[in-house]
């Protein structure tokens, strides 16, 4: 496999693990925001207006909607990780900041760019504050994860030199790359 399939697919892997703790941030600050502010999170509202774009939504019961919801939303948590596993090599800093700083940039492009701009979500500036936070904090939660998990699971952090590590000690290889690992 060569070295950017291998990037991309741990990217990918780190992406989809990383919208766990994103999803369960999200939801646990939602249900904090005051009464008016709890409508459906991001993901569900993006999956129902597109369904309503599509034609579809009154013919999906509530259990395809759940469905779709997580799969898009777990989908596009891959396919923006599999995109930085791609960048990652590259970047300069270490994992957890490549990571969130990665995390904001797809929260800007999504609430700020793509999204408003094919009608599947308000743009953050119509979001009330705490809205904001949820969405962004939720970010900065996948983005954190996507850069440690991408970083293990690329095999890179043993290649990093000491001064770029966080705690300044080299750790040991505790598993093979993925493209070293035998079949």
């Amino acid at each position: 496999m060569s070295d950017l399939a291998e990037n991309v697919l741990a990217g990918a892997v780190a992406g989809f693990a990383a919208t766990g703790p994103m999803t369960l941030f999200m939801e646990g600050v939602r249900a904090v925001l005051p009464p008016e502010e709890q409508h459906p999170a991001p993901p569900r509202r993006i999956t129902v207006n597109t369904a309503r774009a599509a034609g579809v939504e009154d013919d999906l019961s509530e259990p395809q909607k759940q469905a779709l919801t997580l799969a898009g939303h777990f989908g596009y948590g891959s396919a923006a990780g599999a995109l930085y596993g791609a960048l990652a090599p590259a970047l300069p800093f270490s994992p957890a900041l490549n990571g969130v700083t990665y995390g904001l940039a797809v929260w800007a492009g999504s609430y700020l760019g793509w999204l408003p701009a094919v009608g599947l979500h308000p743009p953050a500036t119509r979001e009330s504050p705490g809205r904001n936070v949820m969405t962004i904090g939720a970010h900065v939660v996948w983005g954190a994860v996507l850069g440690w998990l991408n970083e293990e699971m690329a095999g890179r952090s043993d290649d990093r030199p000491t001064s770029a590590r966080a705690d300044g000690r080299r750790r040991a290889r505790s598993r093979p790359r993925l493209a070293e690992r035998p079949e």
